[in-house]
């Protein structure tokens, strides 16, 4: 049986900070194992790997972004951190691209080891001025049931142009499996809530008819998780959000963190 999957999800964003605001839509996302990809696009027509279709997801958009292995990229950077995945599955949960386009604001990739324990957790956050920067969770063996221990990092790259570069993330995570969820609480630097982001899905076999299902549903499922993002911005600045300039973004292309079986994580 395949693990590669569709989740219908929900988004959710609640603003605490300078002033209020909420938004929730509907979404999907593909939950691809990096094995299965190549048999996924032999078994449906309207999905590719690295060229154009109604569906399709580009090696490119992800990990080194140059279109080299990116399971040779994932694991290299677990090596470092000190697991071993061995032959373990890798799965990448990403907003495919939708007749040639994609924008993923987070792409969360789960590395499994021989045993099939979750070892490693790794959010690759994207944003709207062509940034990229990663954050690795390194799980304990054993440590990840239904949910993955509450974990965390520094806010390294600029997201929204309407927050300061301060702060950190705190994550809930519940991995793939028949639900996906993941809460992230955006903190200042003394532990107030700035902004609660987050994704509920529900697991639909991956196959053609339910792919097709989904991209009649949403057939503009990309360029409406784009042009959300500018249309709440609108919004903010109607209601008085400074604009703050981009910085320069983060030298180092990934950090890693360490999570502790039942504490907020320590960064590497």
């Amino acid at each position: 049986m395949r693990t590669s999957a569709i989740y219908e999800s929900v988004v959710r964003h609640q603003r605490f900070q300078p002033m209020g605001h909420a938004l929730k839509y509907g979404v999907y996302s593909l939950l691809l194992d990096l094995d299965e990809i190549d048999d996924l696009t032999d078994d449906i027509p309207f999905f590719s790997r690295n060229r154009w279709n109604l569906v399709s997801f580009h090696d490119k958009d992800h990990g080194p972004r140059d279109g080299s292995s990116l399971r040779t990229w994932f694991e290299n950077h677990v090596s470092d951190a000190g697991v071993d995945l061995g032959d373990g599955s890798i799965q990448i949960l990403v907003f495919p691209r939708i007749l040639g386009y994609t924008f993923n604001p987070i792409t969360v990739w789960f590395g499994h080891d021989a045993d099939g324990d979750l070892r490693a957790v790794l959010y690759e956050v994207h944003n709207t001025f062509g940034h990229a920067h990663s954050h690795l969770a390194i799980v304990p063996k054993g440590a990840s049931g239904r949910r993955v221990p509450q974990h965390g990092f520094d806010k390294t790259l600029h997201v929204s142009p309407f927050f300061d570069q301060i702060g950190r993330y705190r994550i809930t995570l519940t991995p793939p499996r028949g639900r996906y969820r993941i809460v992230i609480e955006y903190l200042d630097d003394d532990g107030g809530k700035l902004l609660t982001a987050s994704q509920d899905g529900d697991r639909v076999e991956l196959t053609s008819r339910s792919l097709l299902r989904q991209f009649f549903a949403q057939p503009l499922l990309t360029l409406k998780v784009i042009a959300g993002i500018h249309w709440e911005a609108v919004k903010l600045f109607r209601k008085g959000a400074k604009y703050r300039p981009v910085p320069e973004p983060p030298a180092e292309e990934l950090e890693i963190t360490y999570v502790e079986p039942s504490e907020p994580a320590k960064a590497a």
